[in-house]
């Protein structure tokens, strides 16, 4: 195992700066150590579980119970229907339509319908219903009785809010999923009010759409009648102003010209841009020509004539050739070759020059096409503008008259439906399933009632758990030392009463003798060579047990054969010498200040109580005990002490506060940091194994005191630790010389006394003071 990392001081030290303490925890869930936390506050949680259980069954006794009543109502959304001015009704239309009707059931003017219909303002037990919960509850279902009714000489007005409060307060409305179907879900203390008020709700709902919709079409039909009128006045004015511009101006009615215009133009410009192509085409051809490459126009590469004429050239001049062979170019046969080849030559010039003239003559025609039809497009233009100046009025009050034409039309087709639509009284809802009334109350239901009861019990008891281990911010075992400190736990001992302690540590048989006996043997392998020569024992704070260690771990090693000093370098608080029943007049003190007279040196090294086991005490008291160990001739002193005794085990003094131990450290091999469990805060213990990491010091590990051993610590080695393993039933198991020497011992280490239990409860509340001094 390795010392705390250098992220971790730093982390530490990041925390301090901003005051909040630093400890690294485990990023994944601790299944196991969630196990054991459950086992370890099993009482807590099976108390408040079984408290939150017994309180929902009264609170189950208590409640009135109420009955439910379902009833299902179809929305009937109207089909979509097309008009020249309306569109197509949409999918997110429909579900608005569902959704008011949703609110509508649920609104004041239909609970006040319900009201009248079933006359509830009469019916004191429907406005004066029993408490929800009630005490009297338990007693009305014990003995079967019900309580009174109320009179009450209250006003119309105010009995009829009642019960229109009631009825809206109980009422719930919802909109099954991917349907037209509404559920009416009322409940109410009597199973019969409870059907008849949700079918009266489903039919109340369907009579007040059926009137909205009457009243609607008589208004709408009244509304329209009076548009149509003043519509048709003004479409009959803009038809008369239309006929009479378009005589003035003389325009047709139909107004056909604009479109002549516009389509001979259309003609004219698509003409002009491919004779524009065209042109362009036979320009690049007579360039090519002028520049002398006519013979390689595509029209003359193409030519079947030319074609025919440059394979007879071909084959006179090869003939010509074959034949210069035989014959001098005066032969008259060579002669006759030469002309015909002259001949052909000739023709195929002709042929080529005909093809380029005629290209010549297209590419003039082009020009002149070109310059027509841009002489075209100008005339046309001119008369179009003249066409448009007349024509801006007659479109402007042609818009006129097709608006005023479509409103008229329009609203005749309105008049139509709303007159139809006046005489059929069509339902927009029908009632699918009518409520029935209900056999069983609703609520309160016992096993919900004892899940929540239990659920919030569980809560609870988290809860308080998560505050108990939130305060308690001292070690409780091993795991949690070796995570935080990146230190080994060597030896964990256990919690003994001080009354026993004695007869523990002097017991080889005992609980604490064998905790002490494998903490050595942890010693022992701690280092390449063994055991360490020099090894320090400290502490974050006083009372950790660190003397009774330092004494204990002396006599073990001296058992083994070897020779063992203790020095007691607490010069502050030494307690060693009254741990052997000596005193304190010579010391350590008086060694590193030479005050020691030579007669007395003898005195300076005395026995302890067990064989090979030597103590040089802390003597008198100085002023600078740290100046005193940070000396040389207190390293002179261990190095001449460690040749005369096989092991120094170092009592050193608290880390916290002083300056002493990291002196110390400096002259051991080793130390050993005592940590006492559930006493000491980990910040404390944290910032002393720093302190001593920073001076130098080899810290080999941790032991961990004062563990009690009756508690459940998850994820522990080897289980829950039972150190009555190592105790004896009987004595006369044991061998003779060691029952000699532990007649009378025999008694049971974690025996439940008055004493001990006094002890543990003191010692639970010193631990709550030491935390909060801690905190504060």
């Amino acid at each position: 195992m390795t010392p705390p990392s250098e992220a971790f001081y730093a982390g530490y030290q990041r925390g301090r700066d901003i005051g909040v303490d630093y400890y690294p925890r485990a990023t994944s869930l601790d299944m196991i150590g969630l196990f054991f936390r459950v086992l370890q506050y099993r009482w807590l949680i099976l108390s408040l579980l079984a408290a939150g259980i017994v309180l929902a069954g009264l609170l189950t006794l208590m409640q009135t119970p109420r009955y439910q009543a379902i009833a299902k109502l179809e929305v009937l959304v109207p089909s979509a229907r097309v008009f020249e001015d309306l569109e197509l009704t949409s999918e997110s239309s429909d579900i608005r339509a569902f959704q008011t009707a949703r609110e509508k059931l649920k609104s004041r003017a239909l609970a006040e319908r319900v009201v009248y219909a079933l006359n509830l303002t009469e019916r004191e037990d429907f406005l004066f219903p029993r408490a929800r919960i009630s005490p009297l509850n338990i007693f009305y279902r014990a003995f079967g009785s019900e309580p009174q009714k109320t009179d009450s000489s209250l006003p119309p007005d105010a009995l009829m809010r009642i019960a229109t409060s009631r009825v809206m307060s109980n009422l719930k409305v919802e909109l099954v999923p991917n349907t037209s179907l509404l559920t009416i879900d009322y409940r109410d203390q009597n199973p019969a009010y409870a059907r008849d008020i949700a079918n009266q709700i489903a039919q109340s709902f369907i009579d007040l759409r059926i009137d909205q919709s009457s009243k609607t079409s008589v208004q709408a039909r009244e509304f329209i009648q009076e548009q149509v009128a003043l519509v048709k006045e003004r479409l009959q004015e803009s038809e008369r102003a239309l006929v009479a511009y378009a005589k003035t101006a003389g325009i047709t009615v139909t107004g056909n010209e604009g479109s002549l215009l516009d389509t001979n133009l259309s003609d004219i410009n698509a003409a002009l841009s491919k004779a524009v192509q065209e042109n362009l085409d036979f320009d690049r051809l007579v360039k090519q020509i002028d520049a002398g490459q006519g013979d390689s126009l595509e029209q003359v590469l193409g030519s079947a004539a030319l074609d025919k004429l440059r394979g007879t050239l071909i084959d006179l001049k090869g003939d010509y050739e074959s034949k210069r062979l035989l014959f001098k170019p005066d032969f008259p046969e060579m002669r006759q070759l030469a002309s015909q080849i002259r001949e052909t030559e000739k023709q195929l010039k002709m042929g080529i020059l005909a093809i380029t003239d005629s290209i010549r003559l297209k590419h003039q025609e082009t020009v002149a096409k070109v310059a027509d039809l841009q002489k075209k497009i100008t005339e046309l233009e001119a008369e179009k503008s003249t066409y448009q100046d007349k024509n801006i009025q007659y479109t402007i009050l042609k818009r006129e008259v097709d608006s005023n034409r479509a409103q008229y039309d329009s609203l005749i087709g309105k008049l139509n439906d709303v007159a139809v639509g006046s005489e059929l009284k069509t339902q927009n809802a029908a009632v699918v399933d009518l409520a029935v009334s209900p056999t069983m109350p609703f609520s309160p239901s016992l096993p919900i009632n004892i899940a929540i009861g239990a659920i919030i019990s569980l809560l609870l008891a988290a809860s308080v758990i998560y505050v108990a281990e939130l305060i308690n911010n001292a070690f409780s075992n091993s795991d949690q030392v070796e995570k935080e400190l990146g230190l080994p736990v060597l030896g964990v001992l256990p919690l003994v009463p001080e009354i026993d302690l004695e007869q523990q540590l002097t017991n080889p048989q005992s609980a604490l003798s064998e905790t002490y006996r494998s903490l050595r043997t942890s010693l022992q392998f701690s280092g390449a060579e063994g055991a360490p020569a020099t090894l320090l024992v400290t502490s974050s704070e006083p009372g950790e047990g660190k003397s009774t260690t330092v004494i204990k771990l002396a006599e073990d090693f001296a058992s083994l054969g070897g020779r063992v000093l203790i020095i007691d370098a607490d010069m502050r608080k030494p307690s060693i010498h009254r741990r052997f029943n000596e005193d304190n007049v010579i010391g350590l003190s008086n060694l590193l200040t030479n005050t020691v007279r030579r007669g007395d040196l003898a005195r300076l090294v005395r026995r302890g109580k067990s064989s090979n086991v030597f103590f040089i005490s802390a003597g008198t008291v100085p002023q600078n005990p740290a100046d005193l160990l940070s000396s040389p001739r207190m390293s002179l002193i261990v190095s001449s002490l460690r040749k005369q005794f096989d092991m120094i085990i170092i009592d050193a003094p608290p880390v916290i506060g002083i300056a002493d131990v990291p002196i110390l450290s400096r002259l051991a091999d080793a130390t050993l940091f005592i940590v006492s469990t559930s006493k000491v805060s980990r910040k404390s213990v944290t910032m002393a194994v720093r302190r001593l990491t920073s001076a130098g010091a080899n810290v080999v590990g941790v032991a961990l005191t004062m563990f009690t051993v009756g508690k459940f610590e998850h994820n522990y080695r080897y289980g829950n630790l039972n150190y009555k393993y190592y105790t004896y039933s009987s004595s006369s198991n044991l061998l003779p010389e060691v029952s000699s020497n532990t007649e009378g011992q025999d008694r049971d280490v974690w025996n439940w006394s008055v004493g001990l239990v006094v002890f543990r409860i003191r010692q639970h509340f010193d631990n709550i003071l030491d935390r909060i001094k801690s905190i504060a």
